[in-house]
């Protein structure tokens, strides 16, 4: 019993191994590619370098068949042959052209056939031989021959503009010895830019301020008047903490700054100086809840330091009550100056401070008069 078992399994293995044999040969008559085949000749007039026997054939991209013979024609050394098996149902037809192409990083080299018209007709054979088709001469320019064509025209190139590169290179010489003998000077120059714009490397900043105006006479008639100071406008040279020279050659003050920009230092102090002196019910910077009778809009000229070695700083600004529909009442120009040496930060920002006190408190004093002037506002 145990004999006959091993025979049966035996018979067995060797019917599994028969049929698997009998599905491979299936297999590669129908999809493994040894199903029928249609061969077509090629014809090329120039070399095929790369392209070897069992390379790839290619029909708008999709792989068809192979390469199966490559020789030389016996009757022109200068053509190549190249035997191509392609799936039978492949559509090449009379108006079929051939390319070769590169393939991947590897550039393993294939033959590509290409489109055809629809209406064209199949190409056949003649005298039992495949059908024939002639490739271009340009065709198989390989990527080493475009190479020497652009290195030659390169060449080219730099024949033509030898003198303008030599003279570029003479003066781009001559522009780099200027610079070596001007180093010293491009530091200063490279060390001023960075001062002008804040870089480098600089010691602890110390900040200034303003001081708003205290003191003020005694008026008969005060106003219950709400004012809004919205944030005063400015030019771009004086929207910024830096305290800049009186004029461009002028030297500036080391790490001084102010406390604020410019015109946000304005606007605190102007909001402080109308509350020190009690004219006004009251008075802030723009609220979102706040309906406010009037505004008061400021616009910044001047806030100059003075010159180190005597003159005068001065500060200048416009200044407009607005009532309500945005309807101005009355403008005015207030300025002031104060003269002294400022030998240093502190010095010129006394001097700075001395006018903007001026100029703030004339402002103040105006506005109750321009307020004086109109019909009291309405009770909600």
């Amino acid at each position: 019993m145990e004999n006959q078992a091993r025979y049966v399994v035996i018979g067995l293995f060797t019917l599994a191994v028969t049929m698997a044999g009998f599905a491979f040969v299936y297999w590669l008559q129908n999809a493994g590619g040894l199903g029928q085949r249609a061969l077509y000749q090629i014809q090329f007039e120039s070399p095929v370098s790369g392209l070897l026997k069992g390379g790839a054939v290619l029909f708008n991209g999709i792989r068809v068949g192979e390469v199966s013979e490559i020789g030389l024609s016996a009757q022109n050394p200068k053509q190549v042959q190249v035997l191509i098996a392609v799936d039978k149902a492949t559509p090449v037809r009379a108006d079929t052209k051939v390319d070769v192409e590169f393939q991947g990083l590897t550039g393993a080299t294939a033959i590509a056939l290409r489109g055809g018209s629809p209406t064209a007709p199949a190409l056949s054979a003649a005298g039992g031989a495949p059908p024939l088709i002639v490739a271009d001469g340009a065709v198989t320019q390989t990527l080493t021959a475009a190479a020497r064509e652009a290195l030659r025209r390169l060449d080219a190139i730099l024949v033509e503009n030898a003198e303008p590169l030599k003279s570029t290179l003479g003066n781009l010489n001559t522009f780099t010895a200027a610079l070596a003998r001007n180093s010293d000077k491009l530091d200063g120059i490279v060390a001023g830019l960075e001062r002008l714009t804040g870089g480098g490397a600089m010691g602890p900043l110390t900040t200034y301020d303003l001081t708003a105006p205290r003191e003020f006479p005694s008026i008969e008639k005060t106003t219950a008047a709400q004012i809004v100071v919205p944030d005063p406008t400015a030019p771009i040279s004086l929207d910024n903490q830096k305290m800049l020279p009186p004029f461009p050659e002028a030297t500036g003050y080391g790490n001084a700054q102010w406390a604020d920009t410019i015109p946000k230092l304005v606007q605190a102090k102007v909001v402080q100086a109308l509350e020190n002196s009690n004219y006004v019910g009251a008075v802030s910077r723009p609220l979102e809840s706040l309906a406010p009778d009037y505004q008061l809009l400021i616009d910044i000229r001047q806030f100059r330091l003075p010159p180190k070695l005597g003159g005068a700083a001065e500060v200048e600004f416009g200044a407009k009550v607005l009532g309500s529909g945005g309807r101005i009442l009355a403008s005015k120009v207030f300025s002031a100056k104060a003269a002294r040496d400022a030998a240093d930060a502190p010095a010129a920002v006394a001097a700075v401070d001395e006018a903007f006190g001026k100029a703030a408190a004339e402002l103040v004093k105006w506005v109750p008069q321009v307020l004086e002037s109109q019909p009291p506002p309405k009770q909600p």
